[in-house]
């Protein structure tokens, strides 16, 4: 049995992650590997309702509750959906991931680092992507973007500074962990961003 992989997809708003994602799967299930497409916050049935309060919940929630909520999510997930299919072999592509949470909780909202990285590895207990395709786009670009496709959920409402914020904490992360996190130029167009994604995951995807 091949060995699972776990793919994940990052990047601001905007950045053209459900296009990509869907490219990722077909890359994956051409190289005769069995994909396993989810998401977070979500991914299963608890974890997506913590996503509607996350995203579209009215409260004034506070910066360590939507941490928590963010955690909690991801426990249920590791445990129904993503250590399963790695220990079947599958490869796990996941619309967003950790690094997600130190760019918009950490970066964006601007909780210390440390905090999340006790949550980090309490939740998690070491597992992390082998891959992070970072979908990168400057923040105005972005916005503009995601504007055009729906009306705006509780993060697309913040301000251009807190996007700034997150797109600068994505960027230290790919600095700090190049081998894993791999920038894509996504403010590209469509074929020129699957090619960038095409040549790495020749690298990765046997």
């Amino acid at each position: 049995m091949n060995r699972g992989l776990f793919i994940t997809l990052e990047g601001g708003e905007g950045a053209g992650k459900s296009t990509s994602l869907a490219f990722v799967r077909e890359f994956v299930e051409q190289a005769g590997r069995r994909a396993v497409v989810t998401r977070e916050p979500g991914g299963t049935p608890l974890g997506e309702k913590v996503r509607e309060l996350l995203l579209h919940g009215r409260e004034n929630m506070d910066v360590d509750t939507e941490l928590l909520l963010m955690f909690a999510a991801r426990a249920e997930h590791l445990a129904r959906v993503i250590r399963p299919a790695l220990a079947e072999g599958a490869v796990v592509v996941c619309d967003r991931f950790t690094d997600a949470t130190y760019a918009y909780q950490g970066g964006g909202r601007g909780i210390p680092e440390a905090r999340i990285r006790i949550l980090e590895d309490w939740v998690q207990q070491g597992l992390r992507p082998d891959l992070t395709l970072l979908l990168d786009i400057p923040a105005e670009q972005g916005l503009g973007r995601a504007g055009q496709r729906s009306a705006p959920d509780r993060f697309e409402c913040e301000k251009i500074d807190f996007f700034e914020r997150v797109r600068n904490r994505y960027l230290a992360q790919a600095a700090s962990e190049p081998q894993r996190v791999r920038v894509i130029n996504a403010a590209c167009a469509i074929p020129q961003v699957q090619e960038q994604l095409r040549n790495v995951l020749k690298e990765v995807v046997r």
